[in-house]
């Protein structure tokens, strides 16, 4: 990314994180979409249509060429005119010579986000020819000389007074900012225009191949009127909304309004099969088939699954970093996370390069979309391929290349700074504030210091010696439990030995490599998986525990992805992602009394993404608290970011972060708990962090430090 880019990114955040009421809008509507979204889905199996309509998606991608002909074929038979378009300047100069040849003064549009991607408007624009959006989202947003903010509702980010002012500006009086008021002038306003235009140009949801035939499906009756009072209809439609047959479409179309609107079906779902049959002169159709990055795409072999994506914009919805920033920061003309990937295609590595490093990693994405896409690991994909593009920079490679990859320089340096660190912490264990350039660190939270000891060195003080373990684990630490956060590695150790399990730390672990693989050094996550693996698997562990979700992912799925062509190490790493389990999962799988000897107080519980929609694991942590004796209360979108996200928070964007966690804060608040339980040392310092800077009481603790707890009350209660 370039220098000027970058700092014209920073700009807009700045812009960005200061319209609070955008940011109050984007939250009560994520809010909103999501509990309507589940009352649409509950007469659906999601999952199971998901499969299946990733599958059917995949099958194009596989003989697209196959079902192109077929839709050609039968498209023309219809009477349409077809015309495959390779890029942008292609599909725009056919159309705009059409308007020509026709002679076409006035373009009325219904929405396409196909002709925002190529520019279409401002093409015809320069031809003499008028492109009036007649979507009312997309007319606003027209009005306002602004590109739409999401893919569904491009108006999305603007209030109804702000709506007002500008309707006010095309009718030359002051409008009343009242919803049914505004709707009705741009009905009066755009009604005359349909039966003025001299050609209507509309996108398209779905191309069914064993038809020729086009689906729209629209929440205003434009989109028809678009496409029957014009004598001329142009359809630009991507080659990936292809689908095989009706049956195929008849299940999009099932899934596409709940993920889009929430909406069991739209208000209109219109079928299109050539021209509109009128008496006298014969109307035409026109289909412009856009490629524009598909097909590179398409042979992507990382990134191809994007090309699934029904542009339902769910992923933007519940996206953390959307509802702070916006589409006009975090996205181009697709915005959230597909935008991210869509961008890297359509327009090249070098725009969406602020966008990759805009993603949080919360997966929030990938669970909701109905096209099973799953977007984080893409992302990540997509990072790598700009690392090897514009480098990692000299601070990461010196971190990842000469520390992270040498283990015992790596905790050489953790243990200088745990000394060193002392003039920040004093007494108090965290660090308040960082002096000079660092300040900002610290303006909104606390950092937790390095531990005096780390966990390598206290786990022989704590080797109980079980006379007959019924299994031996290897507990994999992870930095932040090692050297950070000890006392969670020592309270996994009691609650596993009470469950008569020993347990071992090999000495030889290091770092798990995400902080590498997540910043674009596949080589440098690579390396120290092997290392990994080589140790873990010494002494033949009956498990592996991890206490980090995203160690524990790192271990159960990267691990076997980097290393899957590795003949040395590939199918060690597949044993080894078979025997790791998160200390949560594998505690509620033993037989053992967690009771408490009383009621232990009210605690509420954060998801961390990669725990619940990384590993699966959510259920187990509530089962294993409310054993334990604690009184679990619920917190608004407990599954929602903490804003942690590793570097996230504190090298890419704290800015962006510090707005996620107050948002957690507040649900944490408005629970009424004492005690906020988490099962990600992350999770914990970014809380525990936050809370602490507010001078606020709540405590965070990790799971497996409250389990201890309650078994050594519940012990010492039987003596």
């Amino acid at each position: 990314m370039s220098r000027q880019r970058s700092r014209d990114y920073r700009a807009r955040i700045d812009v960005a994180l200061g319209a609070t009421r955008q940011q109050d809008a984007l939250h009560r509507f994520g809010d909103a979409y999501l509990e309507a979204r589940e009352q649409a889905m509950a007469d659906l199996d999601f999952e199971a249509q998901r499969e299946a309509i990733a599958k059917l998606k995949d099958e194009v991608g596989l003989h697209r060429r196959q079902y192109l002909d077929q839709f050609i074929e039968l498209a023309e038979k219809a009477g349409a005119h077809v015309f495959q378009a390779a890029d942008a300047s292609v599909a725009n100069d056919y159309i705009v010579e059409l308007a020509r040849r026709r002679g076409a003064k006035l373009a009325v549009k219904s929405k396409s986000m196909a002709s925002e991607e190529v520019g279409l408007n401002q093409a015809l624009r320069e031809a003499g020819v008028e492109a009036l959006e007649t979507d009312l989202g997309e007319w606003i947003v027209q009005l306002a000389g602004q590109r739409p903010s999401h893919m569904v509702m491009p108006a999305i980010h603007m209030f109804r007074d702000e709506v007002a002012a500008l309707f006010g500006q095309v009718t030359g009086q002051a409008e009343p900012a009242d919803i049914e008021h505004l709707v009705a002038v741009a009905r009066q306003q755009l009604r005359d225009k349909f039966l003025q235009a001299d050609m209507g140009i509309s996108g398209a949801n779905l191309a069914v191949a064993e038809t020729g035939s086009l689906a729209l499906v629209t929440n205003e009756g434009n989109a028809r009127l678009v496409a029957t009072l014009p004598p001329v209809h142009v359809v630009l439609v991507g080659i990936d909304k292809l689908v095989p047959t009706l049956e195929d479409a008849m299940r999009v179309l099932q899934v596409l309004p709940r993920s889009a609107t929430a909406q069991a079906l739209t208000s209109y779902v219109s079928w299109i099969r050539g021209p509109v049959p009128q008496e006298g002169a014969a109307k035409e159709l026109h289909i412009v088939l856009l490629d524009n990055g598909r097909s590179a795409l398409g042979e992507a072999a990382d990134c191809k699954d994007a090309l699934r994506c029904l542009r339902c914009g769910a992923c933007a919805n519940v996206c953390p970093v959307y509802q702070t920033i916006g589409g006009h920061v975090f996205g181009r003309t697709y915005v959230g996370a597909i935008g991210v990937v869509l961008t890297a295609f359509f327009e090249g590595l070098e725009p969406a390069a602020e966008l990759v490093k805009a993603c949080i990693g919360c997966r929030a994405c990938a669970a909701i979309c109905p096209a099973k896409i799953d977007l984080e690991e893409i992302i990540l994909k997509l990072r790598r391929r700009i690392g090897d593009q514009e480098g990692l920079g000299l601070g990461k490679s010196l971190l990842f290349r000469k520390v992270l990859r040498n283990r015992r320089l790596f905790h050489t340096l953790l243990r200088s700074a745990a000394r060193l660190q002392k003039p920040l912490t004093g007494n108090r264990g965290s660090i308040r504030h960082l002096p000079l350039h660092f300040s900002s660190l610290t303006e909104w939270r606390t950092l937790p210091a390095i531990a005096d000891k780390p966990l390598r060195d206290l786990m022989p003080a704590v080797d109980e010696q079980l006379q007959a373990p019924r299994l031996r684990v290897a507990l994999f630490a992870g930095c932040a439990t090692d050297f950070v956060h000890p006392q969670i590695g020592l309270s996994l150790v009691a609650v596993l030995n009470r469950c008569n399990i020993a347990v071992t730390l090999p000495q030889g672990q290091s770092c798990c490599g995400i902080p590498a693989l997540y910043s674009g050094d596949r080589q440098t996550a690579m390396e120290l998986a092997r290392q990994n693996v080589r140790e873990l698997l010494a002494d033949d562990p009956d498990a592996v525990i991890t206490t980090c979700p995203t160690c524990t992912a790192a271990l159960k799925q990267h691990f076997v992805e980097l290393l899957q062509d590795d003949g040395d190490y590939a199918e060690a790493a597949r044993r080894l992602a078979a025997i790791t389990f998160d200390a949560a999962a594998f505690v509620a799988e033993q037989q053992s009394d967690l009771s408490a000897a009383d009621n232990r107080g009210v605690v509420t519980y954060h998801d961390s993404c990669h725990l619940k929609r990384g590993c699966g694991v959510w259920q187990e942590p509530r089962q294993l608290l409310a054993r334990a004796g604690w009184q679990l209360v619920e917190m608004e979108r407990a599954d929602r970011c903490c804003g942690f996200g590793g570097s996230y928070s504190f090298a890419s964007h704290p800015e962006i972060s510090r707005e996620i966690t107050k948002d957690k804060i507040n649900s944490i608040l408005r629970s009424g708990a004492d005690v906020v339980a988490v099962d990600c040392p992350g999770c914990l310092i970014m809380l525990r962090g936050a809370l602490e800077k507010r001078g606020l009481p709540q405590r965070v603790a990790h799971t497996m430090e409250l389990l201890s707890e309650a078994s050594d009350t519940g012990s010492d209660g039987d003596e």
